[in-house]
């Protein structure tokens, strides 16, 4: 049987669409998470650690809940094989899903401890948790994000 050509036209059309539709939330997808790890690292880490200088608890402590809170949305930002040149996840990510997710939980708890260090103004305990929190963070960042690109990227 022949198919039409405008058939066979409008098939390959629907399905350029699809998957430009399919790269394009994939790179919505890194976009978000990328703000979202600067956000943890420009917004809260340094905030954080101008803040223990302080000894500004208060600060502290809400800093180190919004990293909890971006440790709740991070797993779903990264789809299956999200990665794109703009994007320094490694393939290990979906190779190792569940110690990826171990990661992001040991962070999540880290950043908790601290909250509870600042919200009890445990100076020594503030100085520790900080230690822990930036421990947690390199533990996942070694395994799972590749060096940053020569030239910026």
């Amino acid at each position: 049987m022949h198919t039409p050509k405008f058939l066979r036209i409008g098939f390959l059309c629907l399905l350029s669409l699809v998957i430009s539709s399919q790269v394009f939330a994939q790179e919505e997808q890194i976009e978000k998470r990328r703000l979202l790890m600067e956000s943890n690292s420009d917004a809260a880490a340094k905030a954080i650690k101008k803040a223990v200088a302080a000894k500004d608890y208060p600060t502290v402590e809400l800093k180190a809940k919004e990293i909890m809170g971006n440790m709740d949305k991070l797993p779903d930002l990264f789809p299956k094989g999200s990665v794109s040149a703009k994007s320094r996840a490694k393939p290990e990510i979906w190779e190792r899903w569940d110690e990826f997710t171990k990661h992001t939980a040991n962070v999540k708890k880290a950043a908790q401890n601290l909250a509870d260090a600042a919200k009890a103004r445990d100076e020594e305990g503030v100085q520790v948790k900080v230690k822990a929190l930036g421990a947690a963070c390199k533990g996942c960042h070694e395994p799972f994000r590749a060096e940053k690109k020569k030239g910026g990227g």
